[in-house]
């Protein structure tokens, strides 16, 4: 039997709601075989994933998801099978936690001037350890009355444009794949068809990621189509690029994600796992 693969997730390290033991818990309970934890802009949640990982039998991959800047557009990218103690990768997390600070400070102030007081001390309540996001300040403006769901927050104060909404000047995409490459890890652009990019802006930062390094493209999501897995295949083939999947699992409340729940990649793809090293390839038909 084939091994299953989840190569996209969170945990309470940063804007998911189970811990590290939770999620792997949960991974094993799905059948799942090979999981990245992928937590935004932090590893912190790696160590006790894999005292779990060794307990349940699982093989867990060290990842992380990266915010990133190209021409002024944020973009998602995943680092898969890394060393998340290399001195390079770690300072630029380093980096990222105190831009992600900042952000939140600055998003409470401007909620604030809009009557909604004391977000700041609510979501790092929230947040706990982790990381802030703005999932957390989705979830404390529904807890405040202010949003029916995060869907909800997000449409009326958290998306760009909106009174909370703050823009972040993340690294550049040539450093964050820098920091991945240095790390040993490899390079995955994270569900390219959720930045509502033309055909022709997603070709041009497919072209300029693959340029500065970067190996694969996320052609499965827990939340793909068929038509857009056919699109994501297609830009994979297209600039040569690994595939990738992965639920991007957040919260066992939503039905529609689960770890493990995925389509299969499509026929006539090189699939990112050929890059890991022995303990999955162990695993491989």
């Amino acid at each position: 039997m084939s091994p299953v693969f989840d190569l996209h997730c969170h945990s309470t390290a940063s804007d998911g709601a189970l811990s590290p033991a939770e999620l792997l818990m949960r991974a094993k309970d799905k059948g799942v075989s090979v999981l990245a934890l992928t937590d935004h802009d932090t590893t912190f949640g790696l160590e006790a994933a894999a005292a779990s990982a060794e307990q349940l039998g699982i093989c867990l991959l060290n990842g992380i998801e990266v915010s990133a800047l190209y021409a002024n557009q944020c973009l998602h990218v995943i680092g898969l099978d890394i060393d998340p103690k290399h001195p390079v990768l770690a300072a630029g997390l380093a980096r990222q936690s105190e831009l992600r600070g900042q952000r939140a400070r600055k998003m409470a102030e401007k909620l604030a001037k809009k009557g909604i007081a004391d977000a700041y001390p609510a979501v790092r309540a929230l947040a706990s350890t982790g990381e802030i996001t703005r999932s957390h300040f989705a979830n404390f403006l529904v807890q405040a009355g202010k949003a029916k769901d995060q869907q909800d927050a997000f449409d009326k104060y958290l998306s760009k444009g909106k009174p909370g909404y703050v823009p972040t000047q993340w690294a550049e995409l040539d450093e964050v794949v820098a920091w991945i490459n240095a790390a040993g890890g490899v390079a995955v652009l994270a569900h390219p068809l959720r930045y509502n990019l033309s055909h022709k802006w997603i070709d041009r930062v497919l072209a300029a990621f693959k340029q500065v390094g970067g190996v694969g493209v996320e052609v499965v999501t827990g939340r793909s189509s068929p038509d857009d897995i056919r699109l994501s295949a297609q830009l994979a083939l297209k600039h040569g690029l690994y595939a990738s999947l992965g639920s991007d699992f957040h919260n066992p409340d939503n039905p529609w994600v689960e770890l493990g729940k995925l389509a299969p990649l499509p026929a006539g793809l090189q699939p990112i796992w050929q890059l890991f090293g022995s303990a999955v390839q162990s695993l491989l038909p």
